[in-house]
This record gives structure tokens, C-alpha cells and sequence, in this order.
């Protein structure tokens, strides 16, 4: 698929999968990882990567294999409007903010979580399928509906083909989404130090109205 010339002030869905559909988060330490990643990326400044416990603002922070945070004024790359993201694939909807935002954030984040996940398994080449694919959002109507696409994804995890069948349980679907953690829909006040900025609108609503009780 070719990927839109990126625009300052314009929204973008972004994904990638697993090269051969593979896992890419095995674990929660593996979330955590990427969801730390997601803010210590999007920065116009260089970011520094260790694995080991590191100490911010005299507090220790354990995730994973580690990574670290400078603790300086950011310069965002994109505005994260909402993600999500699943074992072996990940959204994202993007507004991009500085010149080539979209594009060196996720070269960022790709090659940034690659590494981690190589050294981690003591594996080596690429670890996600090709380059980010990312689709234009042109419409006020398609935006409203992938950030519903967005937050319901997860869904597959517990019903695969859904989306075609239709639901079974209703019940059963809302209360797995308001348990599932890797989204920013979540609170994720244990690690308030480090909460991904995600600009809420209060046009996009909340993942309740796209549940039916």
C-alpha cells in the first residue's frame, strides 16, 4: 500500500503487524516496554535507551528490561490521539506536529522496540512486517469511526471474526474491554510519572459509546 505524503495538522491511521503475523508483545513487561516507548519517542530530541533500573525524580521504575526517561522539556513529534495495542500488531491515530513527525516516530519506535525484543529472545533481524503503514483520515465520519475500530480491536482476541458474525455476548465484550490494558482508553495512574500524553477530544467520546449494555 502506498503510504500519504505526511501533513503537518492532519490525522493518520498508523499500524504494523509481526513479520509472519508474529507475537511481538509476549509478555506485559513487553507492553510496558512499548507503552513507555510511545512517549520517550516522541521527541524531537535524541532519546537514551538503557537496560538497567534507573532512578526518576528518586523513584526507581522496573519495566521490563528497562528503559529510561529524560527528565527535560519535550518537543512532541505527533499528538497521539488514541492507540492500541494487541499481541502481534499495533494502532495508532496520529496527528502530525513537526515536519516528518509521523515518520521519524515510528523509525523511532521500530527500531527502538526491535532492539529491545532482539536482545531480550536472543533473536536478530526484523521483528515487525515491512514499514509502518499508514492511511490519510480525511473525514471528520472516518475519524469518529476508526477511533472506534481503535478501541474495539481487542475484541478479536476473545471472538475472532466478529466483525463479520456480529457479537454473541454484548456483556461478555464490554466487560473485556474495560479490563483490557494496552490502550490509552485505560488510567494508568501506577506510573503517573510517565503518562502518555493522549489529547482527549470530547467529540471522539469514550469507549462507552461504543458498547451496548
Amino acid at each position: 500500500m502506498k503510504r500519504p505524503r505526511f501533513a503537518n495538522d492532519c490525522f493518520y491511521h498508523v499500524y504494523n503487524r509481526g513479520v509472519d503475523k508474529r507475537k511481538v508483545f509476549l509478555n506485559n513487561k513487553d507492553y510496558r516496554r512499548f507503552f513507555y516507548s510511545i512517549k520517550d519517542f516522541n521527541d524531537k530530541n535524541s532519546s537514551i535507551n538503557l537496560f538497567r533500573r534507573v532512578s526518576v525524580s528518586g523513584n526507581t521504575i522496573d519495566v521490563g528490561n528497562r528503559i529510561s526517561h529524560k527528565i527535560v522539556d519535550r518537543e512532541p513529534l505527533v499528538e497521539i490521539v488514541s492507540f492500541c495495542l494487541m499481541p502481534n500488531h499495533f494502532h495508532f491515530i496520529l496527528r502530525q506536529i513537526e515536519d516528518w513527525g509521523v515518520s521519524r516516530f515510528m523509525q523511532k519506535m521500530g527500531i527502538g522496540y526491535t532492539n529491545y525484543f532482539n536482545q531480550k529472545y536472543e533473536r536478530n533481524g526484523v521483528l515487525f512486517q515491512g514499514k509502518f503503514k499508514a492511511v490519510l483520515i480525511d473525514r471528520d465520519a472516518y475519524l469518529n469511526y476508526l477511533k472506534q475500530y481503535v478501541y474495539l480491536n481487542p475484541l478479536d482476541i476473545i471472538e475472532p471474526g466478529w466483525k463479520e458474525a456480529g457479537l454473541k455476548n454484548w456483556r461478555k465484550a464490554k466487560k473485556f474491554l474495560e479490563s483490557y490494558r494496552w490502550t490509552d482508553c485505560k488510567d494508568y495512574n501506577e506510573y503517573d510519572e510517565f503518562l502518555v500524553s493522549c489529547k482527549k477530544k470530547a467529540s471522539f467520546g469514550d469507549i462507552k459509546e461504543y458498547i451496548i449494555d
